[in-house]
């Protein structure tokens, strides 16, 4: 069973930066797909970014795209994720998660999740 750890949130200003980064343990991490979501404050959680095992395949929000970029390491079992031009919308818990397609990560369809990490962006 594959288990995710985040780190890397903390509390930046609007139109910072940050990556997030999620380590994975496991031998079968190339063969993930992996993915990350957040929660905001009294909100559901929402897809975020997800790439395939190879890393060939990325997907975003369209909420982010063009700012955050998902990236993978399948040497050293992790993935991560740069967001750039950060706003108070950003702010939420963002989570970890790996899966089998990285298609239907899209919809949040992923078999194992991390605790989180929180990111707050003040104005």
């Amino acid at each position: 069973q594959v288990q995710l750890a985040e780190s890397g949130g903390g509390l930046v200003q609007s139109g910072g930066s940050l990556t997030l980064s999620c380590a994975a343990s496991g031998r079968t991490f190339n063969t993930l797909a992996m993915g990350w979501y957040r929660q905001a404050p009294g909100k559901e959680r929402d897809f975020v970014a997800a790439i395939s095992g190879t890393g060939d395949t990325v997907t975003y929000a369209q909420a982010v795209k063009g700012r955050f970029t998902i990236s993978r390491d399948n040497t050293k079992n992790t993935v991560s994720l740069q967001m750039n031009s950060l706003k108070p919308e950003d702010t939420a818990v963002y989570y970890c998660a790996a899966g089998s397609d990285v298609i239907v990560a899209g919809f949040g369809i992923m078999d194992v999740w991390g605790k989180g990490t929180l990111v707050t962006i003040s104005s």
